[in-house]
């Protein structure tokens, strides 16, 4: 079992140092959080997927919502919905580098979204968020305008 987490976890970080991406942002195809509506993680304690006919530029990234009562709220506190670590896993971020996210990783703590690279490195966030919350906080402001 520790070998296979150690395998995993070698894997992780070899893959993901391999396409680190440099926006602050994680994006795929242009759209933040792969298009999903981070307001309707807080709102509704779900993964929503958004509309492109509800569509605001922030940070150089596109974000999607699902309504506009999402987006409106979103435009007036973006700090308050948008992912931490610009929704690049926390696990990853604590550890010093860049990860890819899914969002059915999600976790909201103290009023901050959190995404993780996949389920089994949640696990592993999970079991000292605090922790890890701390170190990613002091990483983050070295990584984010890194590749």
């Amino acid at each position: 079992m520790k070998n296979s987490i150690l395998l995993s976890l070698i894997f992780f970080f070899t893959f993901t140092t391999a396409f680190a991406q440099k926006s602050e942002i994680f994006e795929k195809d242009g759209m933040a959080i792969k298009g999903y509506d981070v307001v309707a993680f807080f709102t509704e304690a779900k993964a929503k997927k958004g509309s492109e006919n509800f569509t605001y530029r922030w940070k150089d990234t596109n974000w999607l919502f699902e309504s506009q009562d999402n987006l409106d709220m979103f435009k007036k506190d973006p700090e308050k919905y948008a992912p931490q670590y610009g929704g690049y896993c926390a696990y990853g971020t604590a550890d010093g580098h860049k990860a890819p996210s899914e969002t059915d990783t999600w976790t909201v703590k103290d009023n901050k979204l959190y995404f993780n690279y996949n389920k089994k490195v949640q696990q592993l966030w999970s079991k000292d968020i605090p922790g890890y919350i701390e170190k990613a906080d002091k990483n983050w402001i070295e990584i984010k305008d890194k590749p």
